[in-house]
């Protein structure tokens, strides 16, 4: 047990955030796993009253430590520090472990790269940030320490963090649009979300960017909150969906399309130690290329998705 004496009155999991400099929410933890007391006595209401000289005891919870299934692949790193690091997800690829995955996930790689945040509340974080769908592509974010974690944490929610993505789909957009629908659990298929009445708030804006000769589209899209398969339920309000996507009814036109054409093209922060502004770039992978390239006109596509205009499409949206 670590024991000291409180130098002011104010709640227990204020004060414990403040000496231990960890977000309340791990406190929070320490505090209903029955790891906090104070002057002997065990507290189990965060909001419990300290006082001047009362005596607080707290101890760390250890992480339960997983299996790491051995890692035969290998991740592009865009950008590393030592506070962060910035990947290029491959498809295919699970970015966190669950009892159904039998296969090696993002976390096990990054275990294997020394990787491996446990916070004094024994959850284990890995650093991951925000996720990306197991056939999605992109640009993610992951942490090397937890004060990292918590301004990165912290920034997603006040969205001044965010991701824009390019997706290929089935037809075209009539218009530039935003999607403003509250998302939740499909009633009648566990596998899909869907647009109910009490799910969510969801809003995504989606922009034309360029057509192809089998009518088919390429589209940014930009989400303002992040709920599973958000682009993918909003679309297909639209009766649109993306390429390989049949978990949302895509229906193949001529080619067979093998995974979600979806990627997390353009990833933007602000960096938690430094403040400086940053923007990372995710390149497509081989499969959206190679249709691009058989589909689109190139010179045009690189124009489209030229990183430095590609936010403003969604101006005046």
């Amino acid at each position: 047990m670590n024991t000291f004496s409180s130098t002011k009155s104010g709640r227990i999991d204020k004060i414990l955030a403040e000496t231990l400099d960890v977000s309340r929410n791990q406190i929070e933890k320490l505090i209903k796993d029955g790891l906090v007391s104070v002057n002997g006595k065990s507290i189990t209401k965060p909001s419990f009253k300290v006082e001047e000289g009362d005596e607080i005891e707290y101890e760390f919870k250890e992480a339960e430590k997983r299996e790491v299934a051995p890692v035969d692949f290998d991740v592009e790193v865009i950008y590393e520090d030592a506070y962060l690091m910035v990947i290029n997800k491959p498809a295919g690829l699970v970015v966190h472990p669950a009892p159904s995955v039998k296969e090696p996930t993002l976390v096990d790689w990054l275990i294997q790269r020394g990787i491996s945040l446990s916070t004094i509340s024994g959850e284990e974080r890995h650093g991951i940030v925000h996720r990306i769908d197991k056939e999605t592509t992109g640009a993610l974010v992951i942490a090397k320490d937890n004060k990292t974690h918590e301004k990165l944490s912290e920034q997603l929610q006040d969205k001044s963090m965010g991701r824009y993505y390019l997706a290929l789909i089935d037809y075209p957009l009539k218009e530039d649009t935003i999607v403003d629908k509250p998302i939740g659990r499909n009633p009648n298929n566990r596998l899909k979300m869907d647009v109910v009445p009490h799910g969510k708030e969801a809003k995504t804006a989606f922009v034309k960017l360029a057509q192809s000769r089998a009518d088919t589209e390429l589209i940014a899209a930009k989400l303002f909150t992040g709920r599973t398969h958000q682009i993918r339920v909003h679309l297909a309000t639209l009766g649109r969906h993306i390429l390989g996507d049949h978990l949302y009814g895509f229906k193949s036109k001529r080619d067979r399309i093998s995974r979600v054409k979806l990627h997390a093209y353009l990833l933007y922060l602000t960096h938690p130690e430094t403040g400086k502004k940053m923007e990372f770039v995710a390149p497509l992978f081989g499969d959206m290329q190679a249709y691009l390239a058989k589909y689109f006109d190139e010179s045009e596509i690189d124009e489209k998705i030229d990183p430095r205009t590609l936010g403003d499409r969604f101006t005046g949206l």
